[in-house]
């Protein structure tokens, strides 16, 4: 009895050793490889107008007529603001009516002149009388030309009260309305017009980025660097990526003293008016990199800050690998230390791994992957 017992205590502790020692899991293992591949550098920006234009009155009056909402958009020529006429109108009737009265004078000292010229010749009166009439005459046509100018003046003082746009653009803040006094000396723009066809984007560059600025594009002066620079992406403040690329143009001669960092600006299309002046976003300055260690984040994991991936070493056992992450491009980090080209890592099922863990390899590509990435 007691040896029938000892025997089937040792057949069960027998099936439990095998139960508890499952086959090696099957994981897809990934061989790392290096191509090129673009990156970015982002930089905060702000969005402005290519001309923002203080609309201002060039007379004093009051303020007639706003024709215009704010934010709207107005074309060229299109009419703003109107302020009372009348005072200007009156003063242009008066300067007429003067041009009148100027040119009658002008017209009697020609008939005064007319008339002594062939007494003066026959000698029946002195030149003396003739001189003195060129002279009225003189002063008749001198004073026919200032009612001129007065006239033209006050036409220009007129059209000055319809107050048109100088471009086509969007409406500002218009802070007086019907009825304010408003003329030259007003500290207050009417309003302000934003010319948006083309929006121009600042942003800065540390010390450090411009240096690394210098160095990635080729040129001998920072004017030809700036012409072999790529064309740019405008991230939205949504986080969307703005349809149209842009170009960057010019950068400030110097750093600020207070900021240390140095400006750029770039300039995007806006033919559909979607961006406006005062709206904010990032730059994206790519950067292309001629070979680069990539591995797909989802193959990585995280401890203590630092990132890792699981090798495979002889035996098919996995080792943790500390990286060095120089980048990243889409869902690959971009990798200077911990592996080089040729090693396998474990691509997926990561979380049930441990140091020294025996696993059954399954080769994958990871083609597709680059190609969804375009790298």
């Amino acid at each position: 009895m007691p040896g029938i017992v000892l025997y089937s205590g040792c057949s069960s502790s027998s099936a439990g050793d095998n139960a508890s020692a499952p086959p090696p899991p099957d994981l897809p293992v990934i061989s790392v490889g290096s191509r090129p591949v673009t990156t970015y550098n982002e930089f905060t920006a702000t969005l402005q107008g290519s001309r923002d234009i203080e609309i201002r009155p060039q007379v004093d009056g009051y303020l007639e007529a706003i024709y215009v909402e704010e934010g709207a958009l107005v074309k060229k020529g299109q009419a703003l603001f109107k302020i009372d006429a009348r005072p200007y109108r009156e003063q242009l009737n008066t300067a007429v009516a003067v041009l009148a009265s100027a040119k009658a004078a002008l017209e009697n000292a020609s008939i005064n002149v007319s008339k002594l010229t062939p007494l003066v010749e026959n000698n029946v009166v002195s030149d003396v009388q003739l001189r003195s009439a060129k002279a009225a005459y003189n002063a008749a046509k001198a004073n026919v030309a200032q009612a001129q100018a007065q006239v033209q003046s006050a036409k220009i003082n007129l059209g000055y009260t319809t107050i048109t746009a100088p471009a086509e653009g969007y409406i500002g803040k218009t802070p007086f309305k019907t009825g304010s006094l408003v003329g030259k000396s007003t500290p207050e723009a009417l309003t302000v017009l934003s010319e948006t066809r083309n929006i121009h984007a600042y942003f800065t560059m540390s010390e450090v980025d411009f240096i690394q600025f210098k160095e990635q594009f080729p040129g001998n002066t920072i004017q030809e660097k700036i012409r072999n620079m790529p064309e740019i992406e405008l991230v939205l403040a949504d986080n969307s990526v703005y349809p149209a690329k842009g170009k960057v143009e010019l950068a400030e001669g110097q750093f600020g003293k207070t900021t240390g960092t140095i400006s750029f600006r770039a300039t995007f299309p806006n033919a559909n008016g979607l961006l406006r002046s005062g709206n904010t976003g990032r730059i994206k300055v790519p950067n292309l990199v001629d070979n680069s260690l990539l591995v797909p984040q989802e193959a990585t994991f995280e401890l203590q800050d630092k990132v890792f991936v699981y090798a495979l070493a002889d035996s098919n056992k996995v080792i943790g690998k500390p990286l060095t992450i120089e980048g990243t491009s889409g869902n690959f980090y971009l990798v200077s230390k911990g592996l080089k080209a040729g090693d396998k890592i474990v691509y997926q099922g990561i979380d049930r791994l441990r140091d020294g863990m025996v696993i059954s390899p399954k080769n994958t590509s990871i083609d597709s992957l680059f190609k969804s990435a375009s790298l």
